[in-house]
């Protein structure tokens, strides 16, 4: 950068070496002020009209600040500056192994050859191409199967290598990876070429991308983030005593129970594999909850998972007499319920889906009065569009999924419960709920309890005719005359579903449908 009417005579006050202003005591042309040394402003001075005009100035009082001229332009100090820089540094390759190293300077020569050679010009276009002899230079596949041979011959891998004096260049830990051989010399290119065209011709030669070698003694197997996360929790809890293991709080919690609870699958896994060796790895707490059962309700599918791996016991109860597959169908946690479901299938190991609870409930029944009362709820629910009702249909969803999903587990539908001998078919019939009767009338096996009775002799016609106030009533009795109940049987009070039907619009479509006279809705 040159300020003109500035003349060179004042370069003076440059430094000769630098080119940059390195004295105090020149300030003086900054401020207009005078300098104890003042220098003869006629010495020295150019034989421009600019510069000769300035150096016939008689007096420092008169005289005027009009800038400064550089002898460089301040792009050619800075490229000064770096290639010094560069040259200190580019030619130090450090490596441990000094064959690899030979191998890579000889091709960095060829590299360095090839600005002395003279680039030929096509006639057709204007880009320019190497000459034959350049491109016998670059031979890549030699060099290639020389780096081969050494690290065969020497066992080193080429991760132990390390290269000074340019960016980081991260080497392959795998052989899919791959490395321009240009990127290596990315410093080097920038400093060493100085003709644009030499350069595209370079970068174009090592345009090819080089499969780096790595040895598979040297490489350390990967491992996932729950891996690693093991890892360390074995190491902090590497001291722990057996009786610091199945230690309780005041409500029986162990260490277990609390890090299921709070979703800590690393730790949970730990600690469950330390007490599965010791055979206490289904230790209740004060509810009668092993640690499987605290993971069924806390909804920690992952770590069920890991828990039934290590041989948690699945047919047991709480002390409400639920068992793992009862709070499933209760809480609607399909995920759990398919959970087991491949545990089954992995293991081999038999899980009892006929247990029943206190109250003589399977978890089928349990998810039929589930869903039953959702599906209530939502009939007396007047704003459809509201956060309460769209978290009503979702969890209906997640009941139906548990449903299904206990079917294909081989829960029964011919499973009466121990109270009042209901099937499924009959506590669906009682809430109107045509969802869960064309599921359960789907199955193949369905005729077997279509007009089953329960103790006092109702079949499930009988329930669905007796409802009072069901939107949904006709219809789930078109249903099931339609796939075989039978309207003429009679319960223990003698009564056929037509004489249960209560009075009401509602009530007396419901006996038109019992005679047979037909049904506007499907």
């Amino acid at each position: 950068m040159i300020i003109d009417g500035v003349s060179e005579g004042y370069s003076v006050l440059l430094d000769r070496d630098t080119d940059v202003m390195t004295s105090p005591v020149h300030l003086w042309s900054f401020y207009g002020c005078s300098s104890p040394t003042e220098p003869d402003l006629s010495a020295g001075s150019p034989s421009s009209d600019s510069d000769q005009s300035f150096s016939n100035s008689t007096s420092v009082e008169s005289f005027r600040y009009q800038g400064v001229r550089v002898k460089n332009t301040v792009k050619e100090l800075i490229m000064q500056k770096r290639h010094h820089e560069i040259q200190a540094q580019q030619y130090h390759i450090e490596v441990e192994c000094p064959e690899i190293t030979r191998v890579l300077q000889a091709t960095k020569r060829c590299a360095e050859n090839i600005s002395q050679i003279p680039v030929k010009r096509a006639a057709t276009d204007d880009t320019n191409i190497l000459s034959p002899c350049s491109e016998s230079l670059f031979s890549e596949s030699e060099m290639l199967d020389d780096i081969g041979d050494i690290l065969s011959k020497d066992r080193v891998s080429i991760d132990s290598v390390t290269v000074r004096g340019f960016n980081s260049v991260p080497m392959c830990t795998s052989p899919e990876e791959h490395i321009p051989l240009q990127s290596l010399y990315t410093d080097v290119e920038k400093h060493m070429y100085s003709g644009v065209h030499q350069l595209q011709s370079i970068q174009n030669t090592f345009s090819c991308s080089v499969l780096v070698p790595t040895l598979s003694a040297t490489t350390v197997p990967p491992v996932s983030f729950f891996e690693w996360q093991i890892q360390q929790e074995e190491e902090k809890l590497a001291g722990l005593s057996h009786t610091e293991l199945i230690a309780r709080d005041g409500d029986g919690d162990t260490f277990l129970h609390i890090a299921v609870a709070q979703g800590r699958r690393a730790l949970a896994y730990v600690l469950a594999k330390k007490m599965a060796t010791i055979g206490m790895l289904d230790l209740k707490e004060h509810n009668r909850q092993s640690a499987f059962q605290v993971s069924i309700a806390a909804n920690q599918h992952l770590i069920a998972q890991d828990l039934l791996s290590l041989g948690a016991e699945v047919n047991t109860l709480d002390c409400w007499g639920r068992s793992p597959l009862h709070v499933c169908a209760e809480k609607g946690h399909n995920n759990m319920l398919q959970v087991i479901q491949k545990y089954m299938q992995t293991s081999g190991r038999h899980v009892n889906m006929e247990m029943v609870n206190y109250d003589g409930l399977t978890a089928l029944h349990v998810a039929v009065l589930s869903h039953n009362a959702v599906v209530q709820e939502l009939s007396c629910h007047m704003t459809p569009s509201s956060a309460h009702t769209v978290a009503l249909v979702q969890r209906r969803k997640h009941l139906s999924d548990c449903i299904n999903t206990l079917l294909l587990m081989g829960a029964s539908l011919e499973t009466k419960d121990r109270k009042s001998g209901r099937t499924a078919l009959h506590i669906a019939a009682e809430e109107a709920n045509v969802e869960l009767l064309r599921v359960f009338l789907d199955q193949s096996n369905y005729f077997s309890v279509i007009n089953a009775k329960s103790f006092n002799g109702n079949t499930a016609l009988h329930m669905a005719s007796a409802l009072q106030g069901r939107q949904t009533q006709a219809d789930a009795v078109h249903l099931l005359l339609r796939r075989g109940a039978d309207p003429s049987t009679k319960n223990l009070e003698n009564e056929q579903p037509a004489q249960l039907v209560r009075d009401g619009p509602l009530g007396e479509q419901v006996r038109r449908i019992l005679k047979g006279r037909g049904h506007s809705r499907s």
